[in-house]
């Protein structure tokens, strides 16, 4: 069955014992691939973004200086692992020396891990991948983009909003493309559905050394980065190191 299939048939409601173990063992299966895949890769920067800028795109400039800053900041890049402003975060990294990796989602239109990546997965559910591309991650960067990165947004604040993720620093990048964005979130405010210090839950800027340097302060100066984890060769660790796909 195809993975649309199989996503369509989940969200129909309660299915026979059997169907429901078997999409428990799939998802274990998906999560145990991508814990598998990332063990190593060290402290990672998540930046989140559009997959339709093209390469002559503003933001698709901005978000590949972003990824080489990151890059010679010391952190694995990671993206979902698609085009656009994952592409070109991930060809930053690259260019600055640093490791690139990517979380792609296997879609009906056949999204394709971008040329940029060192290490990749393809996982099939959106939940899957979602919490692969918080659980690396020290930090994160969310460019502009639609429905996806908005809800990769949302995410991120909350869990640190309800204290299930440490305060790690969010920075939303772009002025002009988040203002009323940005109206809508100060209008919680003044309704009272969120406090005014979950204002400063995210930095708001289109400053590039603005928001590396508030990634430095609050990742490297506030937090004790992990190193990368030892490999054991009686698991095939060593090479999943090697390996990409």
């Amino acid at each position: 069955m195809k993975t649309e299939e199989n996503d369509h048939v989940f969200l129909e409601g309660p299915h026979s014992r059997g169907q429901e173990g078997l999409f428990v063992i799939n998802v274990f299966i998906q999560f145990v691939k991508g814990f598998r895949k990332f063990h190593f890769l060290g402290p990672c920067v998540t930046v989140f973004g559009s997959a339709r800028f093209t390469s002559e795109h503003p933001y698709y400039k901005m978000a590949q200086e972003i990824g080489n800053k990151l890059a010679v900041m010391g952190f694995t890049v990671m993206t979902g692992g698609g085009p656009g402003i994952m592409e070109a975060a991930n060809k930053g990294a690259k260019e600055g020396g640093g490791i690139s990796v990517g979380c792609n989602i296997v879609l009906p239109s056949e999204q394709k891990p971008n040329p940029y990546l060192d290490h990749w997965v393809s996982i099939s559910f959106f939940f899957v991948r979602k919490v692969l591309l918080t659980k690396y991650s020290f930090a994160f960067v969310v460019m502009p983009g639609g429905y996806g990165t908005l809800d990769e947004f949302f995410e991120s604040i909350t869990l640190i909003q309800t204290h299930k993720m440490k305060n790690f620093p969010v920075v939303l990048m772009g002025k002009e493309y988040h203002q009323e964005l940005y109206l809508h979130i100060q209008k919680l405010v003044k309704a009272g559905t969120i406090n005014e210090q979950d204002l400063e839950l995210f930095l708001f800027t289109d400053n590039i050394d603005e928001a590396m340097n508030h990634i430095k302060i609050n990742t490297m100066e506030r937090f004790k980065l992990h190193t990368w984890h030892k490999s054991k060769w009686w698991l095939g660790e060593k090479m999943l190191r090697k390996s990409k796909s």
